[in-house]
């Protein structure tokens, strides 16, 4: 048995890691992938901390820009932490090598991003997630920190009586196997579910909730579900992500008629409505231009975004201009956490983008995602391993582990009817319609009709490939039923915010009414409902 077993080894994940080590704990981490393939390396535009160097930002400033950008959901306590403890956060990775741009005085570089007053994001060129998530696995590595690979979490293993974690089970991918992970406490940082959007998300194939499925599965709850932030930029034909580094920067937004229609720094769910107004009212054409940035100011601040143009879209954007359309990014839901970093579930924490912090609300503010996982990250390997120590518990009960072992051999001997990729698909298409930008009553029920016809369509689904060795077929399934019990949620929680409010607009209800909802949805294996006043 582990004292620290972490689930996901994105930043948010090794942070964690390095802070639970550091606390004396031993420490495991298990991920579905590698470490240096998660969503963090996406993360291009900047990490957020006010270090009062060029234009005289404060932290009380930042904090104010954050709690703004929350819409009245933020905990102005939790916000606090967070920028109160971001100059530390960036000094820290500074520290253990992260490859920060600078200025001509040796000072961190930093841009502005959208809703911020004030330019606060550090970057390392447009490949700051990349890079941190690099340095933290450089350093994991230093730690002898122990790393299971290909491991796709299955469920969380908890004692019936109290409720209290005691690991988690996971598919080995390489071998398809079912194995148990025992360990003090648990620390989930899986990621988010903007997949649930399928081709209209700029985030990686396998961000479909499967952390925050398990732990809803396992009875701890879930806020915020309803609220997933579209980024206005992304390359129109394949939804690969161009930064807003890039607006940071000087680009320009584009309507038809190649003429500027909006603030290219407003909040991200202002302009993605300003942009879906484009594309429904013009001739479905809205375009990003930096050109007048210049060659040499391209290549030297805007590398990857060049790179990704003329991959994705056969675009040089120094000559040309870039078809651009806004889709699913991030997720501002997720696992409910206290201040601690703690669960409803004893023993297990939660960080990063599957978390609930409750200091992005309604729609986050950029450049904040990469120092929740610094400021988070710590405070949940911290905690986590203070738990361990303190805990004198130990796991009684396979029951989980054996249930699993079963459900997985019945599906590789279960006959298909349906095929679930159409489904996938379908359900990708359904959200982005429906559940996204802009959203209404009507819309949302159909699309609840839709998923839980799918659900009661579940047991005529399955795998056809019945291999034991790397079956994808299997993994993608496992997703897909993740995907379907997220959703479901994610629609329920829409339709229960009978209001307009950040990432959440609904064309019937167009106006925020924070005399009745100024509260988060809160959701269960059973029910959702609304609770955790502001």
């Amino acid at each position: 048995m582990v004292d620290v077993l972490i689930v996901g080894a994105g930043g948010a994940g090794l942070v964690a890691a390095l802070h639970a080590k550091a606390s004396g704990a031993s420490v495991k981490v298990i991920c579905k992938s590698y470490p240096t393939r998660s969503q963090t390396c996406m993360a291009q535009g900047g990490i957020n901390a006010a270090l009062s160097h060029g234009d005289e930002d404060l932290v009380e400033i930042h904090a104010q820009d954050t709690l703004k950008s929350s819409q009245g959901l933020g905990s102005k306590e939790a916000i606090d932490m967070l920028c109160f403890n971001g100059v530390e956060a960036v000094e820290w990775l500074d520290r253990i090598g992260v490859p920060f741009s600078r200025t001509s005085d040796n000072k961190i570089a930093q841009r502005r991003l959208g809703g911020a007053t004030h330019a606060r994001a550090c970057y390392a060129q447009d490949y700051t997630g990349l890079k941190i998530l690099h340095t933290l696995y450089d350093q994991c590595n230093r730690e002898g920190i122990e790393f299971c690979n290909e491991r796709f979490l299955l469920n969380i293993m908890t004692q019936e009586s109290d409720l209290h974690v005691s690991g988690v089970t996971a598919l080995n991918i390489k071998t398809g196997e079912v194995e148990s992970y025992e360990a003090k406490s648990v620390i989930l940082a899986t990621g988010g579910y903007s997949r649930l959007y399928d081709r209209h998300s700029t985030n990686a194939t396998n961000s479909t909730g499967d952390g925050i499925a398990a732990a809803l599965r396992a009875g701890a709850k879930l806020s915020d579900m309803e609220f997933v932030q579209f980024h206005p930029t992304a390359l129109k034909n394949s939804s690969i992500l161009i930064s807003e580094s890039a607006r940071g920067a000087g680009g320009h937004l584009l309507d038809k008629n190649h003429k500027r229609f909006t603030d290219e720094l407003a909040p991200r769910d202002k302009l993605s409505q300003a942009i879906l107004k484009e594309l429904e009212d013009g001739s479905g054409e809205v375009f990003l231009d930096i050109r007048h940035l210049g060659e040499k100011f391209i290549d030297e601040e805007l590398p990857q975004e060049r790179k990704l143009a003329k991959l994705y879209e056969n675009i040089d954007p120094v000559n040309e201009l870039i078809p651009i359309k806004p889709v699913a990014h991030y997720t501002m839901g997720g696992i409910e956490v206290d201040n601690s970093s703690q669960t409803a579930l004893k023993g297990l924490f939660g960080v990063g983008e599957c978390a609930n912090h409750n200091v992005h609300g309604a729609n986050r503010l950029g450049g904040n995602s990469l120092l929740e996982l610094i400021v988070f990250g710590k405070q949940a390997g911290e905690n986590a391993a203070k738990y361990a120590k303190e805990s004198t518990f130990t796991c009684k009960s396979k029951r989980v582990f054996e249930s699993d072992k079963k459900s997985i051999d019945a599906l590789r001997d279960f006959e298909v009817e349906i095929d679930f990729y159409e489904k996938k698909r379908a359900i990708g298409e359904l959200f982005y319609r429906y559940v996204g930008i802009k959203r209404n009553e009507k819309e949302l029920l159909s699309a609840l009709d839709e998923i839980l016809k799918i659900k009661d369509e579940l047991c005529k689904m399955g795998i056809r490939d019945k291999s034991q060795i790397y079956n994808t077929n299997l993994i993608e399934f496992l997703e897909f039923k993740n995907i379907l019990e997220i959703g479901e949620v994610v629609i329920n929680s829409a339709i229960k915010r009978k209001e307009s409010r950040g990432a959440h607009f609904r064309e019937d209800k167009p106006f925020q009414d924070d005399e009745n909802f100024a509260l988060h949805t809160i959701a269960d294996n059973k029910s959702i409902s609304f609770g955790g006043e502001i």
